[in-house]
């Protein structure tokens, strides 16, 4: 019984030394990664093993011969306890890491949502206000004057065509985010899209005293289905708009670089905070308030949101990416898709029309 006190008693003595020296090795490490913190545990562990039975099978004065089996046979043990504990604990690390990267993209798409309920709350209640206002004005004939009662008339439309557009973007991001947007690809002349999107945006350039410039060639073809992408350029030209201020300028060109078209749209809205730039495309971020949609023609514009949230859903629907950074006085959005494998004939793809080009 002796005996084995003094076994156990010398065998505890080295593996608490070895415990001792991995706490320190801990200690020195707390900054780095979870896979060098579980392998050092495990070759704590191991080590004090090791130490335990060295230490034991010298004390019990083996000869030279079994001293160097029992150690080459622990050793062999440890080496593979190392190796598959480091195999796995990289596993481990890896699991945890991307576990609490995935915690945290649950925290900000719960963020995300929160704000777009709210958004969505404030940007509905206001004009259904006014709306329910005007129209017990009608009905009360408070109001009996052609002029205002033509005015009112319009308010309301206008009011209900915004509403009608908020509930558009609602319903395209929930088709984005729920994977149901299904695209039918096909070789599009950005050219032609841009002229669209151009005539479209002109009306509220004009109001806002903002012109529109294009470039008169170097427009390529895409692979990409037209009415989607229509929207992403109509977004973006729309959202540039209503962030410069007056007699500024929205810009627009287009080029190719690789295998990948590109398209550009670039404003002179004076620039975004850096720390916002990587939140720009986030459903319901504004930003400052010198980026919150402004009252304007036809009462306040806005999306809620949601309209650079649906331009980076469907680029990446396309299998392309978009990305902003500020230059000189603004900002500069780029959109990179497929090019198209097959050129289209010369005069569909030259560039906006003339009547789009300059505004």
């Amino acid at each position: 019984m002796t005996d084995l006190i003094l076994i156990f008693g010398a065998a505890l003595t080295a593996a608490c030394v070895v415990g001792m020296l991995g706490a320190g090795a801990l200690r020195l490490l707390r900054g780095r990664s979870i896979t060098v913190h579980i392998t050092v545990l495990l070759a704590m562990t191991v080590g004090a093993v090791v130490a335990g039975v060295a230490v034991v099978a010298e004390a019990m004065f083996l000869s030279p011969h079994d001293l160097e089996v029992v150690l080459i046979t622990v050793s062999a043990g440890a080496v593979v306890s190392l190796g598959v504990g480091w195999l796995f604990g990289r596993r481990l690390a890896a699991a945890a890491v991307w576990a609490d990267q995935a915690r945290e993209r649950e925290r900000r798409i719960e963020k995300g949502r929160r704000d777009l309920v709210a958004w969505v709350s404030h940007d509905l209640r206001t004009p259904l206000a006014g709306l329910r206002a005007m129209a017990e004005a009608l009905e009360d004939r408070v109001v009996a004057d052609p002029e205002t009662v033509d005015e009112y008339h319009r308010r309301i439309r206008v009011e209900t065509d915004r509403m009608t557009r908020l509930v558009d973007d609602l319903f395209e991001l929930s088709r984005i985010n729920a994977g149901a947007l299904r695209l039918s690809l096909s070789t599009v002349p950005l050219g032609d899209v841009v002229s669209d999107a151009l005539a479209g945006t002109a009306p509220l350039a004009a109001a806002r005293r903002i012109r529109l410039v294009a470039a008169d060639s170097g427009w390529p073809a895409v692979t990409a289905s037209e009415p989607e992408l229509t929207r992403v350029v109509g977004n973006l030209l729309l959202n540039a708009v209503r962030y410069t201020p007056p007699h500024g300028t929205v810009r627009v060109d287009a080029g190719r670089d690789g295998e990948d078209a590109w398209l550009a749209v670039a404003d002179t809205c004076g620039g975004i905070p850096e720390a916002d730039l990587p939140r720009v495309f986030d459903v319901a971020f504004r930003g400052e308030p010198a980026r919150t949609p402004r009252s304007g023609n036809g009462g306040i514009e806005g999306s809620g949101g949601l309209g650079l949230a649906i331009v980076r859903g469907l680029v990446e629907a396309h299998g392309g990416r978009v990305s902003v950074r500020n230059v000189a006085g603004g900002c500069r959005f780029v959109v990179r898709l497929p090019l198209a494998p097959v050129s289209v004939p010369a005069g569909r793809a030259t560039g906006p029309a003339a009547g789009g080009r300059h505004r």
